[in-house]
């Protein structure tokens, strides 16, 4: 007698699956046939083709019943997990194929909202008539599943179990300074020297946002406390321009001054690694063509570099 182990078998008819399913929900092969549009004959023919391939009987007959036999309440489950996934591969290509529509809730920060993703979202809209949008602006992190929110727009992603993080393009933060303040107050060549500067510093829900720089391989929190302190970025990059003294910003909010020369980075040497610009959103099996639309309409927009990676060098 041959000892060798006995090769899986292959299940080669999925049809077959869903027969033995129907009739162990129905517990009738004839009620399983009329759901499933075939013959009696034709339902017995995939019980007894699935048996074959497994080696083992699923069902146990009589003429007044069907009920599982032991390998058959095993093979049950993983049968309903097999046709599940068949269910939802089904949908996604379903889901793919729609057009988005319908209301769109999105959550992005106030400036590279303002500045870098509006533009986007209005030519989304004029694309896609049939969907409207809900676009609340924040720089902290709202609940996107408490408060019903389709997607965000972050700087960095999150750790929440229930969130689906993709990456939309590389950012960094940038300290810098108008030329005219550097001609005045010299040049910082060390994060230590900033004490001797004016700082420009930001403050959020009243609390002093610290600088990162990255020294020798390791991060270093510098706690600037500036004269002018505000919780507006955007303000604070128009005070830097006015000379007011040195900011660290994101890439996206000072590309532009940096390629025009009216601001000068300082530092680039302890310039610290910046997260990345992520769309964030609540995990579900399918992404409902509205969210996944934009989502990629957005990361083809920045394929090629998002605008502040492409004016973040001073001009020559």
């Amino acid at each position: 007698m041959d000892n060798k182990t006995a090769p899986p078998a292959r299940l080669d008819h999925i049809g077959d699956v869903l027969a033995f399913v129907r009739v162990a929900d129905a517990q009738s092969f004839t009620m399983a046939a009329e759901r499933l549009g075939l013959s009696r004959s034709a339902i017995g023919k995939c019980i007894a083709r699935l048996e074959q391939s497994l080696g083992t009987r699923l069902l146990n007959r009589s003429t007044r019943s069907v009920s599982l036999s032991d390998e058959g309440r095993l093979f049950y489950e993983h049968a309903q997990c097999i046709l599940s996934e068949v269910d939802n591969a089904t949908d996604a290509m379903a889901s793919r194929r729609q057009a988005p529509r319908g209301r769109l809730r999105i959550d992005l920060p106030v400036s590279l909202g303002r500045l870098h993703i509006m533009p986007l979202l209005r030519d989304y809209l004029e694309r896609w008539p049939a969907v409207e949008a809900d676009v609340s602006f924040s720089d902290d992190y709202a609940d996107l599943v408490r408060d019903g929110i389709d997607v965000a727009i972050r700087i960095g992603g999150a750790t929440d179990s229930r969130l689906v993080r993709r990456v939309l393009a590389p950012h960094r933060l940038i300290t810098c300074a108008a030329p005219e303040y550097l001609e005045r107050h010299g040049v910082p060549a060390t994060p230590d020297e900033l004490g001797r500067h004016q700082a420009i510093a930001f403050t959020h829900a009243g609390t002093l946002v610290p600088w990162r720089f990255a020294v020798n391989g390791q991060e270093r929190i510098v706690q600037v406390a500036g004269r002018l302190r505000m919780g507006n970025t955007e303000a604070l990059r128009d005070a830097a321009l006015a000379g007011g003294g040195i900011v660290q910003l994101g890439a996206f909010l000072v590309g532009d001054d940096l390629r025009a020369g009216r601001l000068l980075p300082v530092l680039e040497s302890a310039a610290p690694a910046g997260a990345p610009v992520c769309a964030v959103y609540p995990h579900r099996r399918h992404l409902a063509p509205k969210v996944r639309v934009l989502i990629d309409e957005i990361a083809g927009r920045w394929s090629s570099g998002a605008p502040w990676s492409r004016h973040a060098q001073p001009s020559r």
